[in-house]
């Protein structure tokens, strides 16, 4: 496990982690400079899925579940024999689902931001097989209720009496859950388990359009007396179908008359998962739903490496020891986890930043983006001095890539430190950023500053999922708080 290591004066061990992009890009997996606690670093690779250690947190939760990312050599979705996508495909994806949170912060907080010209696409027809007998069909629009794209993190939940095990999306930027199901009306995207089969359930039913449910969704339809729903990504993946509740089992625990979206006419770049559960704030996502059994309260710990295994736990329990707590800001807006981030430090300096720049901009925790994305006038400072230390450590540039532009060439690279990098919320909370987190790696050649510039200083804050790897990082809906809490996996 990579963790920050031997330090000395602000400075990390170098324990540098090939990233999912490394692991895209080479064809290998994981890949490793060294071991936690040692400065004497070698090269090794990691091929197999690594045994999981006993993670840590605080008092005993609700349930726990195994998160691996869906490339990585432990999850049930590797294929032995399929390419998974390129590091320029997962920055093009990820610059997607950023372009479109910008785009929803605007929308619900009232803030005006330049559009881009989308393409247009005619409305969606449903006719769904299970009502073939009836000659309705329904009209759902095209232009609305679009969503973020797939993240890079899976958990494998189970659905139906008797249950059925699918694996998907985990993700704490989106709402609603679904999954493919029986029979695909028109088409749906090939995924490694078998799609889940609503008839072979005892406990499946169809949400009724007058159903209070049917109207927290974004976008609805009508079918037969039957809710449907339709959620659009920003890449122009989507999925529609019947919103319809059934038994959600998560570990050992049931959720009865969980609902979610039947999907039976899906398309579009989801790999090889089953479908999406989502965990936002509003109130179709799971975290809403099952408020009564879990509090609101969940936390997530992503591994260092796709080599390795994190956790879900959902229910209540005291935060870590060292857990570093910042409010939640409920007030900015719904679905995603909004943070008051207050300033950067690099190597324990904080970077001259007014504070002007966080508080205009404002900052969420999404579990889905890659690349943590800075206002401009945050991101330049820090470029700047990680830059230069970089260059007092003897490191050698390399070529900027798509929109990492500030990598370096590490061929060849033995026992070296690493700028630290850490980021402070509000309350006094931190987040040390783990070595595995500060550089994004392309391949040995190319390892790239893990921050990106947003378009304009207004554009939101994206604190991603390369930044939040080996902390339990808790939400807890009720008292309105966020926590990190280092070395948690």
């Amino acid at each position: 496990m990579a963790a920050s290591c031997c330090p000395s004066h602000g400075r990390f061990c170098l324990i540098l982690l090939l990233a999912g992009a490394a692991v895209a890009s080479s064809g290998s997996r994981a890949a490793a400079l060294g071991a936690e606690g040692s400065s004497d670093v070698k090269l090794h690779v990691d091929s197999a899925c690594l045994t999981p250690q006993e993670h840590k947190h605080g008092a005993a939760m609700g349930t726990r579940m195994p998160i691996v990312h869906q490339h990585g050599p432990c999850s049930p979705l590797t294929d032995k024999h399929g390419k998974p996508p390129s590091f320029e495909e997962i920055l093009a994806a990820d610059q997607r689902r950023v372009d479109y949170i910008h785009r929803r912060v605007s929308e619900t907080t009232g803030q005006v931001r330049p559009k881009r010209a989308e393409p247009s696409a005619p409305p969606v027809q449903l006719q769904p097989a299970s009502l073939a007998s009836s000659a309705a069909s329904a009209n759902l629009p095209a232009s609305s209720g679009n969503a973020l794209g797939t993240g890079n993190y899976v958990v494998t939940i189970g659905l139906g009496t008797p249950e059925e095990r699918l694996t998907v999306v985990f993700d704490t930027g989106s709402d609603t859950t679904w999954v493919q199901c029986q029979p695909c009306v028109a088409s749906c995207y090939r995924q490694k388990e078998p799609l889940f089969s609503p008839a072979k359930s005892s406990t499946y039913a169809n949400i009724s359009c007058s159903s209070s449910y049917c109207s927290d969704l974004d976008i609805s339809g009508c079918s037969g007396g039957h809710c449907l729903y339709r959620v659009r990504y920003g890449d122009g993946s989507e999925t529609v179908g019947f919103y319809a509740q059934d038994t959600l089992t998560l570990a050992s625990d049931a959720v009865k008359e969980f609902r979610f979206g039947c999907g039976e006419q899906n398309r579009g770049l989801f790999g090889q998962t089953a479908g999406l559960m989502g965990l936002g704030r509003g109130k179709t996502s799971l975290t809403s739903q099952a408020y009564g059994k879990y509090s609101g309260v969940f936390s997530y710990c992503l591994p260092a490496t796709p080599s390795g295994t994190g956790f879900l736990d959902l229910g209540p329990g005291a935060p870590a020891a060292n857990a570093r707590l910042t409010p939640m800001l409920t007030h900015k807006g719904p679905t995603f986890y909004y943070v008051g981030l207050t300033g950067i430090k690099v190597d324990g300096r904080a970077l001259s930043v007014p504070d002007s720049v966080f508080s205009t901009a404002g900052a969420i925790l999404d579990s889905g983006t890659v690349i943590t994305r800075l206002p401009p006038k945050a991101y330049a400072p820090l470029r700047s001095a990680f830059a230069k230390a970089m260059a007092d450590l003897g490191y050698k540039k390399a070529t900027a890539t798509s929109f990492l532009d500030t990598c370096y060439d590490l061929t060849g690279v033995q026992g070296k430190a690493l700028p630290a990098v850490s980021l402070a919320f509000q309350g006094g909370a931190s987040l040390d950023v783990d070595a595995s987190g500060i550089l994004y790696m392309v391949d040995m050649s190319r390892a790239c500053l893990g921050f990106a510039p947003n378009n304009d200083d207004t554009d939101v804050a994206i604190i991603g999922n390369t930044q939040q790897k080996t902390y339990s990082v808790l939400h807890d809906l009720g008292k309105k708080l966020v926590s990190f809490a280092p070395g948690a996996c």
